[in-house]
């Protein structure tokens, strides 16, 4: 197993070799997959992100989504606590505006932010997952911040962080470091792999 910082070069590498029709075709899939989900019919409010360097995009799931009348946010860097997130609303059509690491964000709005154990269903980017869903995040530890709170959490499931992901980023084993915080499920264009029940 080579160490994270290789791993995470090797993974980049991965994804960056798939076609642009491949990126697209997976997508799709993964989407689709979603889409059949009881966990995404039952979800109310569903933040989402903008793919980018070969991700997979999420953002046709929240466009279909929004257009079953449920409200959707996309994570903004926050302004004061470094490397945390906050998340807005977002609808079609909505400008978006570049952060420092050029990733299009919403412009902050103090009615349209939500507070992140609020949220029913989290639709996570990542580089690398395993079928025990650890995830390996770009390393700046952002979305293990912002989602601290579930490693304590008890009594609700709320929210379902769900990695969004190619199966070639998909590895044996990632070794699990204190801090970071499981996904319930990662989706690919393949499957759907759950850490615990996923309904």
């Amino acid at each position: 197993m080579p160490d994270r910082q290789g791993l995470r070069q090797q993974l980049r590498h991965a994804r960056r070799d798939l076609s642009a029709n491949e990126r697209t075709a997976a997508e799709s899939c993964a989407v689709k997959r979603i889409l059949r989900q009881p966990l995404f019919r039952r979800a109310r409010r569903i933040a989402g992100y903008v793919g980018s360097q070969g991700e997979l995009n999420p953002m046709a799931l929240l466009e279909h989504a929004a257009a079953l009348g449920k409200i959707c946010y996309l994570p903004v860097l926050h302004p004061f606590r470094r490397g945390e997130l906050r998340f807005y609303r977002w609808r079609p059509g909505d400008r978006l505006r570049r952060n420092r690491f050029d990733i299009p964000e919403p412009l902050p709005r103090r009615r349209g932010l939500i507070a992140a154990r609020r949220l029913d269903l989290v639709i996570v980017p990542l580089l690398g997952f395993d079928e025990d869903c650890h995830r390996l995040g770009m390393g700046g530890g952002y979305y293990d911040r912002s989602f601290a709170f579930v490693r304590r959490r008890q009594r609700t499931r709320r929210p379902f962080l769900l990695g969004f992901a190619h199966e070639v980023q998909r590895v044996d084993r990632l070794p699990s470091q204190p801090w970071d915080v499981p996904l319930d499920a990662v989706v690919t264009e393949r499957r759907l792999y759950c850490r615990q029940r996923c309904h």
